[in-house]
């Protein structure tokens, strides 16, 4: 490449990048100010700048809006690198959290163990993680079982049964523990509103180790889009990547999970529009799916709060809303 052309191309990426971001703190402090009582931009900079204990709009600020926000920004960014990983690694344009079972099965485990008495704000995040990994497992295992092997439309059937069934035995214990109904339901369509602190302080854990990891690997994903043996010989050990994949997505989506529920398709919808904008070099894919995922997760979060004010839709329910469209047109182009 001309030295020029690349010099341009890494102003173009970093102008864009700058845009990105401060298009982030843009909506977060839009979504901040949004709520039952509109608050004005300049009280939410000051609030956030200048903090006064003695005025209200900068207590309910700082102690109810700006933590909704940052767990929506810590869910977005969750979900989106999952994905992203998800898609690179097996090569699959449809792999997401979602629809390869893997929030159903971690809403499962943290509901079991909501009834079984063991959840406690530690104990949500690997619960979440135990449910992930187990039903991520057993899709896999189905789709190797069938004639062709995991090919993405076996992968993304047998996710939806694995999915029907998991959500099936949820319901049941549900049905069972009213208790559990009564605490849970609400979290259980994807909500960011009402999880105790505690829990956000255990999940942030997960959540950093998951995207340190997805950091770590992201140039080996790259490597591995030329294949298997070409990446073997230009020193990757793809078994030991995958592990290091495997461990960041499950890791991601079950602090997603602890945080809010299940989301479905942020994982699937985000990647691809990161691709569309900066390619499939996924040391760019891997930041910029964080970045743009909570951007993408605070809209869909003021959308909940707007649509039908003053009542709040969970904000599950508005990305779901926005992704089974973007669903249908992948399966129709794409296989």
């Amino acid at each position: 490449m001309h030295p020029e052309v690349g010099r341009e191309m890494t102003g173009r990426r970093t102008a864009i990048c700058a845009l990105a971001l401060a298009g982030l703190l843009l909506i977060l402090s839009w979504h901040i100010s949004v709520g039952a009582k509109a608050i004005p931009l300049t009280t939410v900079v000051q609030a956030l700048l200048f903090y006064d204990d003695t005025i209200f709009d900068h207590v309910v600020i700082r102690d109810l809006r700006l933590p909704r926000a940052l767990m929506a920004v810590a869910v977005g960014a969750g979900l989106s690198v999952a994905g992203a990983l998800m898609q690179g690694v097996t090569h699959n344009p449809l792999a997401d959290p979602g629809l390869l079972g893997l929030l159903a099965g971690a809403s499962l485990a943290v509901v079991l163990g909501t009834a079984l008495g063991i959840g406690s704000a530690a104990a949500i995040p690997p619960l979440a993680a135990f449910g992930a990994l187990v039903s991520g497992a057993v899709v896999w295992s189905i789709a190797m079982a069938i004639s062709g092997g995991a090919t993405p439309m076996t992968l993304v059937l047998s996710g939806a049964a694995v999915t029907a069934f998991l959500t099936a035995l949820t319901a049941i214990l549900l049905l069972i523990h009213q208790t559990v109904f009564e605490a849970l339901r609400v979290w259980l369509t994807g909500s960011l509103a009402g999880r105790p602190d505690q829990v956000g302080l255990w999940a942030t854990g997960w959540l950093l180790a998951g995207l340190v990891t997805a950091l770590g690997v992201a140039r080996k994903i790259t490597t591995l889009a030329m294949g298997e043996d070409t990446a073997t010989g230009l020193g990757v050990d793809v078994a030991k990547l995958q592990m290091a994949v495997l461990f960041s997505v499950v890791a991601l989506t079950a602090s997603a999970v602890a945080l809010a529920g299940p989301m479905g398709f942020v994982g699937l919808v985000v990647p691809h529009m990161v691709r569309l904008i900066i390619g499939y070099d996924y040391r760019l894919i891997v930041p910029w799916a964080a970045v743009v995922g909570a951007t993408y997760m605070l809209l869909a979060d003021i959308a909940a709060r707007m649509l039908l004010a003053p009542i709040e839709v969970s904000t599950g329910l508005i990305t779901a809303l926005l992704g089974a469209p973007i669903f249908v047109w992948l399966v129709r182009t794409r296989l």
